[in-house]
């Protein structure tokens, strides 16, 4: 198994060693490099995606993500920013379908923005599709100015683009997960505004009838934000484009608890993936000691089932997660009266010893 390891920017870096001390206590045969990516890059090489980190990152079975973006690089041009290193491994790795899952764990249910009762149990995968949309459409405007301004320019667009075969499959994707959970689909649009996804709307209808035992139905963008807070148990699988994924998957992860509980896998058509935390860089804590490890631990997991056909394996991650849980440790983000508040090394250790011990 090789593994590339591209740690990132801000609180990356400590968030990827706790995971790779986790992997590491798994003793699973296994070859690793790690990378610079991001601003790291930028900073060390000029660009936030160097030839050679592509290059590993394409050659690894897998690749353990942290997270890129910092608010220093904000006034360089946009083919230059921390965020297009992610931007361009989805697309030169044709990661074209996101997974994540929203669980709130039982130990987590009064760290949820939400009435415990209404997150109980809550079990919801999203699948984004993450190649398409109006992220890769053709923007029109671009910062010229020093500070960052568009200069005078009179407009700025981009782009709302999707094909047929990006939409068909994603659907496919989402409606074989759902044959492995509760077998229903939301797809999310916009289709009474934007004919995208009115044409989103009617080829995931078409592709449905190749999937009768799954039910199927549709909401508009607004209405499934609305939903998720009014009643998020009623949903099993939420199928999206690019941008709506982006925004709901965040909402989503408030219900858990913390985004610092959302893993993440990003899969291209042969399982091969890039697997990251939800969470951004938060460069204001970096090095601080206080972020949650949890997500991008999980995120290990998810590596291990998808991509590296390590299923034992990853299921001890996620049963030592819930070990270290009930045992009441908690980070910031996690913290509440009655357990005990712990540092992103702390949390990491806990992790470690539980899956030792298994």
């Amino acid at each position: 198994m090789n593994i590339a390891i591209l740690p990132g920017d801000g609180i990356g870096p400590e968030i990827v060693a706790e995971a790779v001390r986790v992997l590491e206590v798994l003793d699973l045969p296994y070859d690793s490099e790690s990378a610079l990516v991001g601003g790291a890059a930028y900073a060390a090489h000029g660009h936030p995606l160097p030839e050679a980190t592509l290059k590993l990152a394409q050659s690894a079975d897998a690749v353990l993500f942290g997270a890129v973006g910092d608010w220093k690089y904000d006034t360089l041009e946009r083919s230059l920013r921390p965020e297009q290193a992610i931007l361009g491994l989805r697309r030169h790795l044709q990661l074209f379908a996101n997974f994540r899952p929203a669980i709130c764990h039982p130990q987590l249910t009064h760290a949820s923005s939400l009435k415990p009762e209404l997150v109980a149990g809550l079990d919801i995968l999203i699948v984004r599709e993450l190649t398409g949309d109006i992220y890769f459409g053709q923007p029109r405007g671009r910062r010229v100015s020093p500070d960052g301004a568009f200069a005078g320019q009179p407009e700025a667009f981009d782009t709302m683009r999707y094909s047929r075969p990006e939409i068909e499959r994603i659907a496919h994707v989402a409606f074989q997960a759902a044959r492995k959970r509760n077998k229903r689909v939301t797809s999310v649009d916009k289709a009474n505004v934007l004919e995208t996804f009115q044409f989103w709307r009617d080829v995931v209808t078409e592709v449905h009838a190749q999937y009768p035992d799954v039910a199927l139905d549709h909401l508009y963008v607004d209405n499934a934000a609305m939903q998720l807070v009014k009643a998020p148990k009623a949903f099993d699988v939420i199928v999206t484009g690019n941008m709506f994924g982006d925004i709901l998957s965040d909402e989503a992860a408030m219900l858990t608890g913390s985004i610092g509980m959302l893993p993440s896998a990003s899969l291209n058509a042969e399982n091969r993936g890039l697997y990251e935390p939800s969470h951004g860089s938060a460069p204001d804590i970096a090095g601080k000691n206080i972020a949650n490890p949890l997500a991008t631990i999980l995120s290990l997991a998810m590596m291990l089932r998808f991509s590296l056909n390590q299923p034992e394996a990853a299921l001890r991650i996620e049963a030592a997660v819930t070990k270290v849980l009930e045992s009441g440790l908690r980070t910031a983000d996690i913290w509440s009266e009655g357990t005990q508040r712990v540092g992103t090394r702390e949390m990491g250790s806990a992790v470690v010893a539980a899956v030792e011990a298994a």
